[in-house]
């Protein structure tokens, strides 16, 4: 991964934009990493991977209460009595 200072990334944008096509690009301040620029399709193969991540997480802890015996009117009845 390519790791630039913030004033450079700001001095050639356009090449920064260009090299995030193939990789993600640091941008450094003070030593700092801060930033990221990355291409949309990186971009957006991360945030449909987390979203599928966290909807098969929910479906796993659905199941699991399922099969442990919670339902609508048992958690209803926790979430009551639990000044929820």
């Amino acid at each position: 991964m390519k790791t630039i200072a913030a004033a450079e990334a700001g001095n050639r944008f356009s090449s920064v934009l260009d090299a995030a096509q193939r990789a993600p690009v640091v941008i450094q301040s003070e030593d700092r990493d801060v930033a990221v620029v990355m291409s949309m399709s990186e971009y957006e193969r991360l945030r449909t991977g987390n979203a599928q991540a966290f909807l098969d997480i929910r479906s796993e802890v659905a199941a699991q209460a399922t099969a442990n015996g919670l339902t609508d009117e048992r958690l209803t009845d926790l979430l009551t009595h639990n000044g929820v």
